[in-house]
Protein backbone atom coordinates (compact mmCIF):
# COMPACT_ATOMS: atom_id res chain seq x y z
CA UNK A 1 0.00 0.00 0.00
CA UNK A 2 2.75 2.09 0.92
CA UNK A 3 4.63 2.11 -2.43
CA UNK A 4 1.21 2.51 -4.23
CA UNK A 5 0.85 5.45 -2.62
CA UNK A 6 4.61 6.34 -3.05
CA UNK A 7 3.90 5.36 -6.90
CA UNK A 8 0.85 7.57 -7.03
CA UNK A 9 3.07 11.02 -5.90
CA UNK A 10 5.59 9.79 -8.65
CA UNK A 11 3.63 9.92 -11.37
CA UNK A 12 1.64 13.11 -10.13
CA UNK A 13 5.12 14.53 -10.76
CA UNK A 14 6.35 13.46 -13.66
CA UNK A 15 2.59 13.88 -15.43
CA UNK A 16 2.91 17.11 -14.21
CA UNK A 17 6.59 17.78 -15.01
CA UNK A 18 7.51 16.16 -17.86
CA UNK A 19 4.32 14.84 -19.65
CA UNK A 20 5.68 11.63 -20.92
CA UNK A 21 3.85 9.25 -23.61
CA UNK A 22 4.44 6.46 -20.91
CA UNK A 23 1.68 4.16 -19.96
CA UNK A 24 2.15 2.44 -16.48
CA UNK A 25 -0.04 -1.06 -16.18
CA UNK A 26 -0.04 -2.64 -12.86
CA UNK A 27 -0.32 -5.99 -12.13
CA UNK A 28 -4.22 -5.20 -10.38
CA UNK A 29 -5.38 -3.99 -13.74
CA UNK A 30 -5.08 -0.50 -13.19
CA UNK A 31 -3.37 1.80 -15.63
CA UNK A 32 -1.86 5.35 -15.74
CA UNK A 33 -0.76 7.33 -18.40
CA UNK A 34 2.26 9.92 -18.15
CA UNK A 35 0.81 12.83 -20.68
CA UNK A 36 -2.28 13.20 -22.46
CA UNK A 37 -0.36 12.00 -26.02
CA UNK A 38 -0.83 8.31 -27.47
CA UNK A 39 1.58 6.32 -25.54
CA UNK A 40 5.05 5.44 -27.38
CA UNK A 41 6.01 3.33 -24.18
CA UNK A 42 4.32 0.45 -22.02
CA UNK A 43 5.66 -0.49 -18.54
CA UNK A 44 3.95 -3.66 -16.85
CA UNK A 45 4.30 -4.14 -13.61
CA UNK A 46 3.58 -7.36 -12.92
CA UNK A 47 3.88 -7.54 -9.02
CA UNK A 48 4.14 -4.78 -6.14
CA UNK A 49 8.34 -6.23 -5.45
CA UNK A 50 9.29 -4.39 -8.81
CA UNK A 51 7.68 -1.10 -8.42
CA UNK A 52 11.07 -0.13 -6.67
CA UNK A 53 12.25 -0.11 -10.26
CA UNK A 54 10.08 2.25 -11.06
CA UNK A 55 10.45 4.94 -7.76
CA UNK A 56 14.33 4.47 -8.48
CA UNK A 57 14.39 5.07 -12.14
CA UNK A 58 18.02 5.16 -12.83
CA UNK A 59 18.79 3.82 -16.43
CA UNK A 60 21.06 1.02 -14.86
CA UNK A 61 17.65 0.37 -12.42
CA UNK A 62 15.47 0.44 -15.63
CA UNK A 63 17.70 -1.67 -17.31
CA UNK A 64 18.41 -4.76 -15.08
CA UNK A 65 14.71 -4.57 -14.62
CA UNK A 66 13.89 -5.51 -18.17
CA UNK A 67 16.17 -7.39 -18.73
CA UNK A 68 15.67 -9.70 -15.78
CA UNK A 69 12.02 -9.38 -16.78
CA UNK A 70 11.43 -7.26 -13.59
CA UNK A 71 9.21 -5.31 -15.58
CA UNK A 72 7.66 -5.81 -19.05
CA UNK A 73 8.52 -2.30 -21.56
CA UNK A 74 6.95 -2.55 -24.77
CA UNK A 75 7.93 0.46 -27.48
CA UNK A 76 10.41 0.95 -29.88
CA UNK A 77 14.18 1.24 -28.53
CA UNK A 78 14.68 4.17 -29.30
CA UNK A 79 11.62 5.74 -27.67
CA UNK A 80 12.24 3.54 -24.82
CA UNK A 81 15.94 5.46 -24.24
CA UNK A 82 14.42 8.34 -24.34
CA UNK A 83 11.74 7.85 -21.77
CA UNK A 84 13.97 6.28 -19.83
CA UNK A 85 16.45 8.87 -19.59
CA UNK A 86 13.63 11.12 -19.25
CA UNK A 87 12.25 9.03 -15.98
CA UNK A 88 16.16 9.21 -15.02
CA UNK A 89 16.40 13.04 -14.70
CA UNK A 90 13.82 13.33 -12.77
CA UNK A 91 14.88 11.61 -10.17
CA UNK A 92 17.18 14.68 -9.68
CA UNK A 93 20.02 12.93 -8.27
CA UNK A 94 23.67 13.54 -10.21
CA UNK A 95 24.01 12.50 -13.56
CA UNK A 96 27.13 10.99 -13.34
CA UNK A 97 29.18 9.16 -10.84
CA UNK A 98 31.41 10.62 -8.09
CA UNK A 99 35.16 10.40 -8.73
CA UNK A 100 35.60 7.68 -5.85
CA UNK A 101 33.09 5.88 -7.77
CA UNK A 102 34.98 6.02 -11.28
CA UNK A 103 38.44 5.08 -9.37
CA UNK A 104 36.70 2.15 -8.22
CA UNK A 105 35.51 1.19 -11.60
CA UNK A 106 39.37 1.75 -12.97
CA UNK A 107 40.48 -0.92 -10.66
CA UNK A 108 39.26 -3.84 -12.36
CA UNK A 109 41.60 -6.50 -13.76
CA UNK A 110 43.01 -6.81 -17.08
CA UNK A 111 44.89 -9.47 -17.43
CA UNK A 112 44.97 -11.91 -20.14
CA UNK A 113 42.72 -14.45 -19.06
CA UNK A 114 40.04 -11.60 -17.99
CA UNK A 115 40.07 -9.80 -21.46
CA UNK A 116 39.68 -13.22 -23.42
CA UNK A 117 36.76 -13.73 -21.04
CA UNK A 118 35.26 -10.43 -21.77
CA UNK A 119 35.75 -10.25 -25.87
CA UNK A 120 34.34 -14.08 -25.56
CA UNK A 121 31.16 -12.75 -23.60
CA UNK A 122 30.77 -10.21 -25.96
CA UNK A 123 31.16 -11.25 -29.33
CA UNK A 124 30.82 -14.91 -28.77
CA UNK A 125 26.90 -14.72 -28.81
CA UNK A 126 27.12 -16.41 -32.82
CA UNK A 127 28.31 -15.10 -35.78
CA UNK A 128 24.52 -15.39 -37.12
CA UNK A 129 23.55 -13.46 -34.58
CA UNK A 130 25.70 -10.37 -35.57
CA UNK A 131 24.35 -10.70 -39.26
CA UNK A 132 20.89 -9.92 -38.53
CA UNK A 133 21.78 -6.33 -38.02
CA UNK A 134 25.74 -5.56 -39.38
CA UNK A 135 26.51 -4.81 -42.72
CA UNK A 136 27.23 -7.49 -45.04
CA UNK A 137 31.07 -7.44 -44.46
CA UNK A 138 29.78 -7.69 -40.63
CA UNK A 139 31.53 -4.40 -39.80
CA UNK A 140 31.45 -4.04 -35.87
CA UNK A 141 32.44 -0.38 -35.70
CA UNK A 142 31.35 3.32 -36.39
CA UNK A 143 30.65 4.14 -40.12
CA UNK A 144 31.74 6.92 -41.95
CA UNK A 145 28.99 8.77 -43.71
CA UNK A 146 30.41 11.43 -46.49
CA UNK A 147 26.43 12.86 -47.33
CA UNK A 148 24.61 10.91 -44.47
CA UNK A 149 22.48 9.23 -47.38
CA UNK A 150 24.55 6.51 -47.79
CA UNK A 151 23.28 2.89 -46.89
CA UNK A 152 25.37 1.48 -44.33
CA UNK A 153 27.22 -1.18 -46.15
CA UNK A 154 28.60 1.36 -48.79
CA UNK A 155 29.26 3.96 -45.43
CA UNK A 156 31.39 1.12 -43.89
CA UNK A 157 33.20 0.48 -46.99
CA UNK A 158 34.67 4.35 -46.58
CA UNK A 159 34.82 3.78 -43.34
CA UNK A 160 37.47 1.64 -44.07
CA UNK A 161 38.93 3.25 -47.25
CA UNK A 162 39.01 6.20 -45.20
CA UNK A 163 41.52 4.75 -42.33
CA UNK A 164 43.66 2.37 -45.04
CA UNK A 165 43.78 5.95 -46.97
CA UNK A 166 44.39 8.39 -43.90
CA UNK A 167 47.32 5.93 -43.17
CA UNK A 168 48.88 5.31 -46.70
CA UNK A 169 48.99 1.86 -47.35
CA UNK A 170 50.66 0.86 -49.95
CA UNK A 171 51.15 -2.16 -52.19
CA UNK A 172 53.65 -4.85 -50.33
CA UNK A 173 53.15 -2.58 -46.80
CA UNK A 174 52.70 -5.04 -43.72
CA UNK A 175 49.79 -4.45 -41.88
CA UNK A 176 48.82 -5.27 -38.32
CA UNK A 177 45.03 -4.88 -37.17
CA UNK A 178 44.76 -5.30 -33.79
CA UNK A 179 41.33 -6.76 -32.99
CA UNK A 180 40.43 -7.49 -36.20
CA UNK A 181 36.52 -8.59 -35.93
CA UNK A 182 35.38 -10.58 -38.87
CA UNK A 183 37.95 -9.64 -41.09
CA UNK A 184 36.45 -6.47 -43.00
CA UNK A 185 39.72 -4.50 -42.79
CA UNK A 186 42.57 -6.63 -43.80
CA UNK A 187 40.22 -8.46 -46.58
CA UNK A 188 40.08 -4.15 -47.82
CA UNK A 189 43.41 -3.79 -47.40
CA UNK A 190 44.82 -6.68 -49.04
CA UNK A 191 42.15 -6.50 -51.87
CA UNK A 192 42.48 -2.88 -52.89
CA UNK A 193 45.54 -1.66 -51.30
CA UNK A 194 48.01 -4.45 -52.27
CA UNK A 195 49.22 -4.88 -48.60
CA UNK A 196 50.10 -8.27 -46.70
CA UNK A 197 48.20 -8.25 -43.19
CA UNK A 198 47.74 -9.80 -40.04
CA UNK A 199 44.49 -9.45 -38.27
CA UNK A 200 44.71 -10.77 -34.24
CA UNK A 201 41.58 -11.45 -32.02
CA UNK A 202 40.33 -12.88 -29.21
CA UNK A 203 36.98 -14.30 -30.23
CA UNK A 204 36.94 -17.84 -31.49
CA UNK A 205 33.93 -17.04 -33.55
CA UNK A 206 35.72 -14.24 -35.64
CA UNK A 207 38.44 -16.45 -35.72
CA UNK A 208 37.14 -18.80 -37.81
CA UNK A 209 34.67 -17.53 -39.70
CA UNK A 210 37.73 -14.55 -40.78
CA UNK A 211 39.52 -16.81 -41.87
CA UNK A 212 36.99 -18.90 -43.98
CA UNK A 213 36.48 -15.47 -45.70
CA UNK A 214 40.23 -15.41 -46.34
CA UNK A 215 40.00 -18.20 -47.96
CA UNK A 216 36.94 -17.86 -49.83
CA UNK A 217 38.75 -14.80 -51.22
CA UNK A 218 41.79 -16.98 -52.35
CA UNK A 219 44.09 -14.28 -49.88
CA UNK A 220 45.81 -17.37 -47.63
CA UNK A 221 49.12 -15.64 -49.12
CA UNK A 222 48.30 -12.38 -47.98
CA UNK A 223 46.35 -12.41 -45.15
CA UNK A 224 46.85 -14.42 -41.93
CA UNK A 225 44.21 -14.52 -39.30
CA UNK A 226 45.11 -15.37 -35.54
CA UNK A 227 43.64 -16.24 -32.73
CA UNK A 228 45.93 -13.83 -30.61
CA UNK A 229 46.48 -11.35 -27.91
CA UNK A 230 47.86 -8.35 -29.26
CA UNK A 231 50.48 -8.22 -26.34
CA UNK A 232 51.98 -11.50 -28.38
CA UNK A 233 52.34 -10.36 -31.30
CA UNK A 234 56.00 -10.00 -32.43
CA UNK A 235 57.78 -8.21 -35.71
CA UNK A 236 57.88 -5.03 -37.15
CA UNK A 237 54.87 -3.51 -39.68
CA UNK A 238 54.48 -0.78 -41.81
CA UNK A 239 51.17 0.23 -41.02
CA UNK A 240 48.71 -0.71 -37.85
CA UNK A 241 45.23 -0.39 -37.07
CA UNK A 242 43.05 -0.70 -33.77
CA UNK A 243 39.48 -0.54 -34.82
CA UNK A 244 36.71 -0.33 -31.50
CA UNK A 245 39.48 -2.31 -29.78
CA UNK A 246 41.15 -0.31 -26.77
CA UNK A 247 38.00 0.69 -24.80
CA UNK A 248 39.04 -2.97 -24.12
CA UNK A 249 42.17 -2.56 -22.34
CA UNK A 250 41.59 -0.33 -19.30
CA UNK A 251 42.61 3.22 -18.92
CA UNK A 252 45.91 2.48 -16.41
CA UNK A 253 46.99 0.31 -19.01
CA UNK A 254 46.66 2.87 -22.14
CA UNK A 255 50.65 3.94 -21.90
CA UNK A 256 51.69 0.16 -21.99
CA UNK A 257 48.91 -0.61 -24.67
CA UNK A 258 50.38 2.59 -27.28
CA UNK A 259 53.85 1.32 -26.08
CA UNK A 260 53.53 -2.30 -27.49
CA UNK A 261 52.01 -0.59 -30.38
CA UNK A 262 55.01 1.57 -30.74
CA UNK A 263 57.51 -1.30 -30.50
CA UNK A 264 55.74 -3.12 -33.23
CA UNK A 265 55.61 -0.19 -35.86
CA UNK A 266 58.44 -0.25 -37.91
CA UNK A 267 60.49 3.11 -38.78
CA UNK A 268 58.48 5.25 -40.46
CA UNK A 269 55.41 3.26 -39.96
CA UNK A 270 52.33 4.65 -39.31
CA UNK A 271 49.20 3.85 -36.81
CA UNK A 272 45.52 4.26 -36.50
CA UNK A 273 43.52 4.05 -33.30
CA UNK A 274 39.44 4.15 -34.16
CA UNK A 275 37.77 4.11 -30.85
CA UNK A 276 35.35 5.41 -28.15
CA UNK A 277 35.81 8.17 -25.66
CA UNK A 278 34.06 9.88 -23.23
CA UNK A 279 33.07 12.99 -23.05
CA UNK A 280 33.46 13.43 -19.32
CA UNK A 281 36.63 14.74 -18.73
CA UNK A 282 36.75 13.05 -15.18
CA UNK A 283 36.10 10.02 -16.85
CA UNK A 284 33.25 8.88 -14.91
CA UNK A 285 30.79 6.59 -16.17
CA UNK A 286 27.74 7.36 -18.61
CA UNK A 287 24.72 9.17 -17.23
CA UNK A 288 21.93 8.09 -15.20
CA UNK A 289 23.51 4.29 -14.41
CA UNK A 290 24.19 3.63 -17.93
CA UNK A 291 27.82 2.80 -17.25
CA UNK A 292 26.77 0.61 -14.63
CA UNK A 293 24.17 -0.76 -17.16
CA UNK A 294 27.09 -1.51 -19.92
CA UNK A 295 29.92 -2.72 -17.61
CA UNK A 296 27.14 -5.65 -16.74
CA UNK A 297 25.57 -6.66 -19.39
CA UNK A 298 27.47 -5.74 -22.07
CA UNK A 299 31.21 -4.89 -22.06
CA UNK A 300 32.64 -6.58 -18.97
CA UNK A 301 35.47 -4.64 -17.70
CA UNK A 302 35.63 -2.10 -20.53
CA UNK A 303 36.36 1.68 -19.74
CA UNK A 304 36.35 4.63 -22.02
CA UNK A 305 39.11 7.13 -21.48
CA UNK A 306 38.89 11.06 -22.56
CA UNK A 307 40.27 11.90 -25.31
CA UNK A 308 42.97 14.15 -23.26
CA UNK A 309 43.57 10.98 -21.62
CA UNK A 310 44.40 9.24 -24.97
CA UNK A 311 46.88 11.68 -26.10
CA UNK A 312 48.58 11.58 -22.84
CA UNK A 313 49.19 8.11 -23.18
CA UNK A 314 50.06 7.69 -27.09
CA UNK A 315 52.95 10.54 -26.27
CA UNK A 316 53.71 8.28 -22.96
CA UNK A 317 53.95 5.29 -25.33
CA UNK A 318 56.12 6.39 -27.57
CA UNK A 319 53.90 7.95 -30.53
CA UNK A 320 53.35 11.76 -31.86
CA UNK A 321 50.02 11.88 -32.99
CA UNK A 322 49.49 13.84 -36.24
CA UNK A 323 45.69 13.84 -37.21
CA UNK A 324 42.22 13.38 -34.69
CA UNK A 325 39.19 13.56 -36.57
CA UNK A 326 35.94 13.26 -34.29
CA UNK A 327 33.37 10.87 -36.15
CA UNK A 328 30.44 11.03 -33.42
CA UNK A 329 27.94 12.09 -35.70
CA UNK A 330 28.75 9.43 -37.86
CA UNK A 331 28.14 7.05 -34.57
CA UNK A 332 25.28 7.76 -34.07
CA UNK A 333 23.49 7.30 -37.46
CA UNK A 334 25.69 3.92 -37.04
CA UNK A 335 24.14 3.07 -33.92
CA UNK A 336 20.64 4.39 -35.19
CA UNK A 337 20.73 1.78 -38.19
CA UNK A 338 21.72 -1.04 -36.68
CA UNK A 339 18.90 -0.61 -34.06
CA UNK A 340 16.45 -0.55 -37.06
CA UNK A 341 17.86 -3.34 -38.47
CA UNK A 342 18.02 -5.25 -35.08
CA UNK A 343 14.19 -4.25 -34.66
CA UNK A 344 13.14 -5.20 -38.11
CA UNK A 345 14.62 -8.83 -37.65
CA UNK A 346 13.59 -8.96 -34.42
CA UNK A 347 11.49 -12.25 -34.85
CA UNK A 348 15.05 -14.33 -36.36
CA UNK A 349 16.95 -12.87 -33.67
CA UNK A 350 14.82 -14.28 -30.84
CA UNK A 351 15.38 -17.83 -32.36
CA UNK A 352 19.12 -16.86 -32.61
CA UNK A 353 19.44 -15.79 -28.73
CA UNK A 354 17.95 -16.51 -25.53
CA UNK A 355 15.31 -13.73 -24.28
CA UNK A 356 18.11 -12.08 -21.75
CA UNK A 357 20.14 -11.69 -24.68
CA UNK A 358 17.89 -10.16 -26.83
CA UNK A 359 16.65 -7.74 -24.31
CA UNK A 360 20.28 -6.72 -23.61
CA UNK A 361 20.94 -6.25 -26.97
CA UNK A 362 17.96 -4.37 -27.66
CA UNK A 363 18.30 -1.36 -25.25
CA UNK A 364 21.86 -1.80 -25.85
CA UNK A 365 21.89 -0.52 -29.45
CA UNK A 366 19.80 2.23 -28.80
CA UNK A 367 21.18 3.40 -26.02
CA UNK A 368 25.00 3.97 -27.61
CA UNK A 369 22.86 6.21 -30.63
CA UNK A 370 21.42 8.14 -28.10
CA UNK A 371 24.93 8.50 -25.59
CA UNK A 372 26.63 9.52 -29.01
CA UNK A 373 24.00 11.46 -30.13
CA UNK A 374 24.12 13.78 -26.31
CA UNK A 375 27.71 13.86 -26.64
CA UNK A 376 27.82 11.46 -23.22
CA UNK A 377 30.51 9.69 -25.59
CA UNK A 378 32.79 10.01 -28.98
CA UNK A 379 34.68 8.36 -31.65
CA UNK A 380 38.16 9.71 -32.79
CA UNK A 381 40.13 8.22 -35.05
CA UNK A 382 43.90 9.31 -33.96
CA UNK A 383 46.72 9.08 -36.39
CA UNK A 384 50.46 8.41 -34.92
CA UNK A 385 53.81 7.88 -36.04
CA UNK A 386 56.80 7.17 -33.91
CA UNK A 387 57.70 10.23 -31.78
CA UNK A 388 60.87 12.10 -32.07
CA UNK A 389 60.95 11.53 -36.16
CA UNK A 390 61.87 13.73 -39.13
CA UNK A 391 59.00 16.07 -39.56
CA UNK A 392 59.23 15.40 -43.39
CA UNK A 393 57.32 11.87 -42.66
CA UNK A 394 54.22 14.09 -42.54
CA UNK A 395 52.41 15.11 -45.26
CA UNK A 396 51.93 19.23 -45.87
CA UNK A 397 48.06 19.04 -45.65
CA UNK A 398 45.21 16.79 -45.40
CA UNK A 399 44.17 16.75 -48.61
CA UNK A 400 45.21 13.01 -49.50
CA UNK A 401 42.67 11.90 -47.01
CA UNK A 402 39.77 13.22 -48.98
CA UNK A 403 40.35 13.65 -52.58
CA UNK A 404 39.67 10.11 -53.29
CA UNK A 405 42.69 9.59 -54.68
CA UNK A 406 43.33 6.36 -52.80
CA UNK A 407 46.38 5.00 -51.23
CA UNK A 408 49.47 7.70 -51.06
CA UNK A 409 53.17 7.13 -49.73
CA UNK A 410 53.03 9.57 -47.06
CA UNK A 411 57.17 9.60 -47.37
CA UNK A 412 56.67 11.05 -51.31
CA UNK A 413 55.19 14.19 -49.31
CA UNK A 414 58.12 15.34 -48.31
CA UNK A 415 59.27 17.89 -50.70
Amino acid sequence: MFDQIKLSAWTAGIRDKYKLPLRVELWNGEQVDLSSEQPRVTIRVPGPGSLHYLLSPTLGNLGEAYVEGALEIEGSAADMIQIGNSLAESTGKPARHSRVASALRMVSPHTREKDAEAIRYHYDVSNEFYQEFLDPAMVYSCAYFETGDEDLATAQTKKIDHILTKIGVQPGHTLLDIGCGWGALVLRAAQKFGARCVGVTLSQNQFELARERVARAGLQDRIEIRLQDYRDVAGEFDRITSVGMFEHVGVQHLSEYFGRIDRLLAPGGVVMNHGITTTDVEQRASPWGGGEFIDRYVFPHGELAHLSTVIRTMQEGGLEVRDVENLRRHYARTCAIWTENFEAKAAHIRKLADPKTFRIWHVYLAGCAYAFAHDWISLYQIVCGKAGRDPAQMPWSRRYMYDGSGAVDLLSTRH
